[in-house]
């Protein structure tokens, strides 16, 4: 999710939940995203990424204008597909999704996410995975083109 705010691009990035991401900040912080479930995949993966942003956030956005982002491959070898909308969300997550962990005083069950946030890009590029600014490059190209085309439009 992106929006424009006083002429600058903010972008809606989620910090993971759990102890192992508790004191981390910069690097840590990711789109909204999940993995594909068995039952899901000849799904479309935009239809699975939807899915993942309501249970990761709490909120259905099924009537938005997408951006196709492309994929990117990060460091630890999963390849993460991306779409934009422009939104706004001032309210609180509401993630439905847990993750289980064993820990060595037994099993712990947390949200996936513990907090999302809009960042302007010099501060998302410190905060998001590194393979992921990317996206945020490739939304910058695009939204720049379609106000290119937009302003000829006009004149």
């Amino acid at each position: 999710m992106y929006k424009i705010s006083g002429n600058k691009l903010m972008v809606f990035l989620v910090h993971p939940g759990g102890p192992l991401w508790k004191n981390k900040d910069k690097g840590a912080w990711s789109i909204p995203k999940g993995e594909i479930e068995e039952n899901e995949e000849n799904q479309n993966f935009l239809d699975v990424a939807k899915r993942e942003f309501g249970e990761e956030i709490g909120i259905k956005i099924n009537n938005f204008e997408f951006i196709e982002l492309g994929k990117v491959k990060q460091k630890s070898g999963k390849i993460v597909y991306c779409w934009a909308f422009q939104g706004n969300f001032d309210g609180k997550i509401n993630c439905s999704s847990f993750v289980k962990m064993e820990l060595n005083d037994g099993v712990f069950e947390f949200p996936e996410v513990d907090k999302g946030e809009f960042f302007n890009v010099r501060q998302a590029k410190e905060k998001i995975n590194s393979a992921q600014f990317e996206f945020v490059e490739r939304l910058i190209e695009i939204l720049g083109l379609k106000l290119k085309e937009e302003t000829q439009r006009r004149l």
